[in-house]
């Protein structure tokens, strides 16, 4: 063997280039792109709210909008930066892409995970929010909340990024969730356990907290699956000096970077996309409180399955219908306590809807004064209908009128939880952009200061394929999982597995910025939740 083949084989591995400034035609690019994405939600909105032909009085509603979006994709753009990291830290580690084309190609593919992500992460978020809140989401209260909620992830986030801390963006936003339920509860008189749907709650939690469990133990036990079956020694050793890996791994490599990105993108995005459609709905109802592109021909089935549901709940009402059906409804909805008014509430309800949709024919022939109410009559019943699913009072319904249920739930749904182009591809340019900025201090984190030695290529390419495949899973079932749990404790776990070390000061400070998250993100958004209603 050469000399020149000894020293390259006994370098040690160098740290990556991070200090990389862009150039001045990347930085164009960027302002570029920025202002595209503006401007096309600018004049996305002004030809959705044109086509209603509803005539403007005020302007304000249309400067809180302005206002709400910009605090929702700003959200979105810190959430790019802040999670960075989780995708590009290893192929940048091992040498495999140099830094700033790392973060350019995971920028892209956060930006198409976005394009082609499914909705049901953010709806399955925006049901934690209280009931009432969500159906007065236009007022001053409703404002409140979007913007406590939003404020207090994105200083948050600010602040463990800051301080170089890979904290969970979906962590920190279902505390601020919490905290606004809570608050309003309190503010309300009630006990503040009664603010929060529970059990979407504990379903979420419980996905938070497993999914840090699953990166470290799935990425442990890949590794010594690949150590059993793949005997290539160069694939268990750190890189050489800043030589790039063998082509093969490499690729492997590039891969799950951009997995990961991908399925980044289709999962946090989403969280954005839900807060964005609230505000739409309470601030330009006409245009986006229902789905306007629904075509003339499924007005039909859509009425005539309300009145067959109608009718089969009229077979199980105990008595008749309550003064005030919304509010028995609404009651149910967030206290989940069965009474005997609920059956004929909802059947009134159903009724309703059907009523005000065959009369018009269409949704964009609602009249405008009505639009707002029918559609908060959809999401009564459609969140009645889920939690009857599960109540054991609903034993009593017979096989049809369960079917007719889900067969009207899934009609609702696709009429209410909706997504238009323009909130998808305003989000996939905040957090592709987003990716591109401050993402050094995550991944000096995770490259450097989670094992005692240099990431090897077996190490990171076993985190990243734990980590795509867990929050791909997750999408799945429309669950929000922490891409930077899953993939900081992935690592720990190939670096267990490995006997690398660990460095238990960073493990401690990231336990302890979990455990931290969730209360601080619900004292901080319940506090200005509190001082926002005073304002608005």
């Amino acid at each position: 063997m050469s000399t020149v083949a000894a020293e390259a084989i006994s370098l040690p591995a160098a740290r990556p280039q991070l200090d990389h400034k862009p150039g001045s035609a990347t930085t164009f690019v960027f302002l570029a792109l920025l202002a595209a994405g503006l401007g096309y939600t600018a004049w996305s909105l002004v030809a959705d709210i044109g086509a209603t032909g509803v005539r403007t009085t005020t302007w304000v509603p249309f400067l809180l909008l302005g206002v709400a979006l910009l605090i929702a994709l700003g959200f979105e753009f810190v959430n790019g930066f802040h999670d960075t990291a989780n995708a590009v830290a290893t192929v940048i580690y091992t040498h495999s892409l140099p830094a700033n084309v790392a973060v350019v190609w995971s920028g892209l593919f956060n930006f198409l995970g976005v394009l082609f992500s499914s909705g049901a992460v953010a709806f399955g978020v925006i049901s934690l929010l209280p009931v009432e809140l969500i159906l007065q989401v236009g007022s001053g209260a409703g404002f409140a909340m979007v913007f406590a909620l939003l404020i207090a992830a994105i200083l948050w986030n600010l602040g463990t990024w800051w301080l170089g801390l890979p904290a969970s963006s979906s962590h920190t936003l279902i505390g601020s969730i919490i905290g606004v339920g809570v608050a309003n509860a309190l503010m309300h008189g009630r006990d503040g356990t009664s603010g929060v749907d529970w059990a979407q709650a504990t379903k979420i939690g419980w996905s938070l907290l497993v999914s840090p469990l699953v990166g470290f133990i799935c990425a442990a036990l890949l590794l010594l699956v690949l150590k059993a079956f793949v005997k290539n020694r160069e694939l268990y050793q750190e890189p050489k000096g800043d030589a790039p890996p063998p082509w093969w791994i490499r690729s492997l490599l590039v891969l799950t970077c951009t997995g990961v990105s991908f399925a980044h993108g289709s999962n946090d995005g989403q969280k954005g996309m839900g807060l964005i459609m609230l505000i739409l709905i309470g601030t330009v109802p006409m245009a986006y409180a229902l789905n306007r592109a629904m075509p003339v021909d499924q007005m039909t089935p859509f009425v005539a399955m309300a009145t067959t549901t109608q009718t089969s709940l009229a077979r199980y009402a105990s008595g008749p219908a309550p003064a005030d059906p919304r509010k028995a409804l609404s009651d149910y909805v967030r206290t989940r306590s069965w009474n005997d008014q609920v059956v004929p509430a909802l059947g009134t309800i159903t009724g309703e809807i059907a009523a005000q949709v065959k009369a018009s024919g269409t949704f964009a022939r609602l009249p405008a004064e009505s639009v707002a109410n029918v559609r908060n009559d959809m999401y009564l019943a459609s969140e009645a209908m889920r939690f009857l699913d599960k109540d054991t009072h609903s034993a009593v319904f017979d096989a049809d009128t369960k079917n007719n249920l889900a067969a009207f739930k899934k009609q609702i749904d696709n009429s209410t939880k909706f997504i238009p182009l323009w909130v998808k591809v305003a989000v996939a340019i905040a957090l592709g952009l987003g990716t591109m900025i401050g993402w050094k201090r995550i991944v000096v984190t995770i490259g450097e200061k989670i094992g005692k030695t240099h990431l090897t290529y077996a190490q990171g390419a076993s985190a990243e394929l734990v980590a795509m495949s867990t929050i791909a899973a997750a999408d799945m079932y429309g669950l929000p999982v922490s891409t930077t749990h899953v993939l900081s404790s992935g690592v720990a776990g190939a670096m267990a597995a490995n006997r690398s070390g660990l460095q238990l000061g960073t493990l401690r400070n990231l336990a302890m910025a979990w455990v931290l998250t969730l209360p601080a993100a619900i004292l901080l958004s319940g506090s200005l939740y509190w001082l926002f209603t005073r304002v608005f």
